[in-house]
């Protein structure tokens, strides 16, 4: 079994190391290719024999650099071979449209999705009628915002007037020797509060005598004195009618539930 890491090489006896001449040739000419592997970007349907090749199918490519530029974004060129008729295809990127473009030997099959043909430039006046759209946009937004900050504080601003000038006419009713000047309103408050008290006054005056004590009913307290000496008496004739207790120990008698399950004793005959 071989080694797995070559640590020495093995050279001829007729090996001449002075006979190896390095050589530089021109630098290729023409658009670098390599030979990737990669899937089919598109379903597509070949011009040559009618295969239809579905997305995803992979192939053996070569991969072409081309001399175009989207932006300073390289596009390359892709050749593959059909499965069937080994026709070549051609298909290159598409970074405008962020898509691929099928060039030569196929044709791609329809798809609902791309009715609008791709994704639209947009020309410099559109992108400029955009922007002062959105900022007009982001204006009218700022000044609705401060239209509403400003009737808010306007709302403030009327609260605290009202406060201000309820103060002031209150301070208006005291006239000049420091009398208030009371409303007509404020005499009819007054007025029934001074009816009310002169009321509990009067009651207050009907129920107390001269030495201040309250005035009770008539039979108010015999009721209570003849209710409290007959449960005294009640009291008193119930324990009298009461045994006395005795701590004896009684015989408990066991409950016959012959009866209650239907079970019939049978009578002696002697």
């Amino acid at each position: 079994m071989s080694e797995r890491k070559v640590l020495q090489k093995y050279y001829p006896p007729d090996f001449d190391p002075a006979a190896i001449t390095r050589t530089r040739g021109p630098k290729p000419v023409g658009p670098k290719v390599q030979t990737v592997r990669l899937m089919a970007p598109f379903s597509m349907k070949c011009t040559s024999c009618g295969e239809y090749i579905y997305k995803g199918r992979k192939f053996n490519a070569r991969k072409e650099t081309t001399d175009e530029k989207y932006y300073s974004i390289a596009i390359f060129r892709f050749y593959i071979r059909c499965t069937r008729c080994s026709g070549e295809i051609t298909f290159k990127t598409d970074p405008k449209n962020m898509d691929y473009e099928c060039e030569k030997g196929a044709k791609r099959n329809f798809e609902p999705w791309r009715l609008g043909g791709g994704v639209k430039e947009e020309s410099e006046e559109e992108r400029l009628d955009r922007l002062e759209a959105e900022e007009a946009e982001k204006d009218a937004m700022g000044e609705l915002e401060g239209k509403m900050v400003d009737a808010k504080r306007e709302m403030q601003i009327a609260d605290a007037l009202d406060e201000i000038r309820t103060r002031n006419a209150r301070n208006e009713r005291v006239g000049k020797d420091g009398e208030i000047e009371v409303g007509a309103q404020d005499e009819q408050d007054m007025e029934r509060e001074a009816v009310e008290k002169e009321i509990e006054e009067a009651a207050r005056r009907a129920f107390t005598t001269e030495t201040g004590e309250r005035v009770r009913r008539i039979g108010e307290g015999a009721e209570a004195e003849v209710d409290i000496s007959g449960k005294l008496e009640a009291k008193a004739a119930d324990a009298e009618l009461m045994p006395p207790p005795s701590f004896k120990r009684g015989i408990k008698r066991k409950k016959d539930f012959s009866a209650a399950l239907g079970i019939k004793k049978k009578v002696a005959l002697v």
